[in-house]
């Protein structure tokens, strides 16, 4: 129940709504609102007093503003600004805003709901930003957006984001030991007869939008926290096996310019990445390496792993394990086999759902081969029709066919399922094969190390949110645009990454980077305005509303507890600096 309760400053007798609470298992008293003095409650309640509330989206903007001001990252981009403009060539600013602060607002806008630039302000005058930053952004539009990202050039995106890095590095003590590298791509509504952008490219869509136009991100994030450590857009029809060949150059550069060694550094990837030519490219530059291998392509390891597998313990999971070294592509490496139950299900999960498409499709062709009023058929065509509809790595194997000759270019089309191989396939399933050069690591570390690429898929996965942290939607028609709007984004994850850091290390935080921004984003400051009695003109007092014991832990170990009561993180925000 909540009670009125007073209390004696400076001689004067101040009024407090409270409510008694349990915290740690004692009874403590919570101040749930703040009354004024007794005229002042008086007032109020006469109705002689106006005043009005309101209340704004408040934990996360804060957080992620601490971080961007921990890292300086409204000055780093600002150092790196050119305009082509002639008129802001010197000091861009538009509405009285920086470039660097633009692109940090931008990146808390896609962190806390991804909207179009041109719905930005919407979202911003739902948080407490204006006030944290003592700033006016009710002007920042699209054209504000676009504007401000004109004046920065491609080539400075790689300096600053090293510079940004270094800083991070610096400031938190980021792990780098074991680094995870992988890509994805972005489908996009960029037509087709738009020549002004060469990276939006048809391919192989990873949300099976092969229709569209498509830009691929690669990225490299830290072990521990997710923490993006490089970052490369590139053109969406190149396979993954090219962009690894062609980063693998800038990703020691990168860690180069971080100061740190590839000797002491593993990188992690996946089997899409592996060539001959790109394995000698990663032993040349120097990097240990933990990376896969297709079973279907070493079927020959497959068979003595079976005969001579033996159980480890990892995080007090039982694993069958062979290991070998074994010289491939004129290397010795380490070579690891283990099975994977949940691989293995999903993988006969698969097959089964593929041969009854399979079937279905073959049955529709039969039937219209037996159509006595069927059109004749060439029988090259009709082959290469059978073999289209029963292509895929396991099912030539199993799906047995005949196409049987009936006269008249008439054919009669006989296919069954081989049940032994299938049972034959099924016990070959779930095996994964690991390489690494790393040969004096255990069975575990290399296993370890191995599962901690879903890391980065997990990182990805969160870029794809559409409640968090998306890079859609995006109407960026140029390459210079495109790759700009993915560098802010990908600030936004890192800012984002690190208060998930902070979270779990200071308060014990379990949950997921997606529920955490959620239980921010509901962490919320109401200000009441009312009109002062010595001037009449509307003075305002903030207050944090209520919060739960696990939003309160959360808020002080991001350290925005008072960051209402505090002077700007970010200051001078219309000033080039």
């Amino acid at each position: 129940m909540a009670t009125i309760q007073s209390k004696l400053s400076r001689g004067h007798k101040y009024w407090y709504i409270v409510e008694s609470k349990r915290i740690n298992g004692k009874p403590r008293p919570v101040v749930l609102a703040y009354l004024g003095k007794a005229e002042d409650l008086l007032k109020r309640l006469q109705g002689l007093h106006t005043h009005r509330l309101k209340s704004y989206s408040h934990g996360a903007v804060s957080s992620l503003i601490e971080v961007a001001a921990r890292l300086n990252i409204v000055g780093i981009l600002n150092k790196h600004v050119k305009s082509s403009r002639d008129y802001m060539a010197e000091k861009p600013v538009r509405n009285n805003l920086t470039t660097g602060i633009t692109f940090v607002l931008g990146a808390i806008g896609r962190v806390c709901m991804p909207t179009s630039k041109m719905g930005w302000w919407n979202w911003a005058r739902s948080t407490s930003v204006e006030y944290l930053l003592r700033c006016n952004l009710s002007k920042v539009d699209s054209q504000h957006f676009w504007e401000l990202m004109d004046s920065f050039p491609e080539d400075a995106i790689c300096l600053a984001e090293q510079e940004i890095l270094a800083r991070l590095l610096d400031v938190y003590q980021i792990r780098t030991d074991t680094l995870f590298y992988d890509t994805t791509n972005f489908f996009t509504y960029i037509d087709t007869t738009n020549t002004h952008c060469d990276l939006a490219q048809r391919g192989k869509n990873k949300q099976k939008r092969n229709d569209l136009r498509q830009v691929g991100l690669a990225m490299v994030v830290s072990r521990e926290d997710y923490i993006p450590l490089f970052h490369h857009s590139y053109q969406g029809n190149l396979q993954d096996g090219t962009v690894f060949k062609e980063l693998i150059g800038k990703i020691k550069d990168r860690m180069v310019s971080l100061g740190l060694k590839q000797d002491t550094h593993t990188l992690v990837f996946d089997r899409g990445n592996n060539s001959m030519k790109n394995l000698s490219i990663v032993r040349e530059s120097g990097f240990y390496y933990v990376g896969a291998l297709t079973p279907y392509h070493h079927k020959e390891i497959i068979e003595r792993a079976m005969q001579e597998m033996t159980t480890i313990s990892i995080n007090d999971e039982s694993i069958a394990v062979y290991r070998e070294k074994s010289t491939i592509w004129e290397d010795e490496r380490t070579i690891l086999v283990f099975v994977s139950d949940r691989l293995k299900t999903g993988q006969i999960r698969g097959i089964y759902q593929d041969l009854a498409k399979i079937e279905k499709s073959l049955n529709l062709l039969h039937q219209s081969l037996t159509n006595p009023k069927g059109r004749r058929r060439n029988r090259e065509e009709l082959e290469k029709k059978i073999n289209t509809i029963t292509k895929g790595q396991y099912l030539k194997d199993i799906l047995k066919w005949k196409l049987i000759e009936t006269g008249d270019r008439k054919y009669y089309l006989d296919y069954y399922i081989d049940q032994d191989q299938l049972n034959s396939l099924e016990d070959r399933l779930g095996f994964r094969i690991i390489m690494t050069n790393r040969h004096e690591w255990t069975s575990q570390e290399i296993i370890t190390a191995y599962y901690g690429q879903s890391k980065i898929e997990h990182a990805f996965r969160n870029m794809k949110n559409p409640y968090h942290l998306a890079l859609k939607p995006q109407y960026h028609w140029t390459d210079q645009k495109i790759k700009v709007h993915y560098f802010i984004c990908v600030i936004g994850y890192l800012l984002s990454s690190v208060i998930w850091r902070e979270a779990r290390l200071k308060a014990g935080y379990t949950g997921s980077l997606d529920n955490l921004l959620n239980t921010l984003n509901g962490i919320r400051l109401s200000t009441m305005l009312e009109k002062s009695k010595k001037t009449g003109k509307p003075k305002a007092t903030y207050v944090l509303e209520e919060m739960t014991e696990a939003e309160q832990r959360i808020i002080t170990a991001l350290g925005v507890e008072n960051a209402h009561n505090e002077q700007p993180k970010i200051k001078h925000v219309g000033v080039y600096n």
